[in-house]
């Protein structure tokens, strides 16, 4: 591994984020040196996908990264996640929130979870319509599920090269994040969107968390 070109890279990737943007570097399939490295120029954010790949990573990794689960969390998983995810950014329901929040509560903790939003045209990505995560909002601020803080929105627009659907789709979930936080108050504050390809459209949008990958590890050999 070239420590230089990834210290370029992520130079690179940093200026083009604004001040008050997180940026999670997505480490899935990446090496513990790999990761190390990134660590070592100062970065503490990494997303992994896949539950046994996190849950081999991290205790071979320092113990202050904040890891974010941006996978689809299964519900059988979820005892595995909760204990070491800083932030959990694919929740699309009721039942993987009650239990999160058993495992959560087991643990004496609070959980940190985004509600994944469906906001692409193409029906296999996960997510939670517009009513549905108002619904568990509602729920949310009627006092359920104690072990679990609802801290925003996640979501991924259409694989597509139509900067205009993309700017869209971001806006409308933008609009939504308004609207809930009026409903949760300020915690509310994480609007999860934008990766390397549509990273423009989503900070034009309002996303204040990135998730980017190839862009700082270079592609895979």
């Amino acid at each position: 591994m070239d420590r230089s070109s990834l210290a370029e890279r992520y130079a690179r990737v940093k200026g083009g984020i604004p001040a008050g943007v997180t940026l999670v570097a997505v480490s899935k399939k990446r090496s513990i040196e790999e990761i190390q490295a990134l660590y070592d120029l100062g970065h503490r954010d990494f997303g992994e996908n896949y539950t046994q790949e996190l849950r081999a990573k991290q205790p071979k990794l320092p113990a202050d990264i904040r890891w974010h689960f941006i996978g689809h969390l299964q519900r059988s998983n979820a005892k595995h996640i909760v204990p070491i995810a800083h932030l959990i950014h694919g929740v699309d329901g009721a039942s993987l929130l009650d239990e999160i929040d058993k495992r959560a509560m087991a643990s004496g903790m609070q959980s940190d979870v985004l509600l994944q939003i469906h906001i692409a045209e193409e029906e296999t990505k996960h997510g939670l319509s517009p009513s549905e995560a108002e619904a568990l909002a509602g729920m949310k601020a009627d006092g359920q599920w104690p072990g679990v803080r609802l801290r925003g929105l996640m979501g991924m627009a259409t694989n597509t090269t139509d900067a205009g659907l993309t700017r869209r789709e971001f806006d409308g979930l933008s609009a939504l994040h308004r609207t809930l936080i009026s409903l949760l108050g300020a915690e509310f504050s994480v609007l999860s969107m934008g990766m390397s390809n549509d990273l423009e459209q989503a900070l034009a949008a309002g996303s204040n968390m990135v998730r980017i990958g190839t862009a700082i590890f270079g592609e895979r050999t």
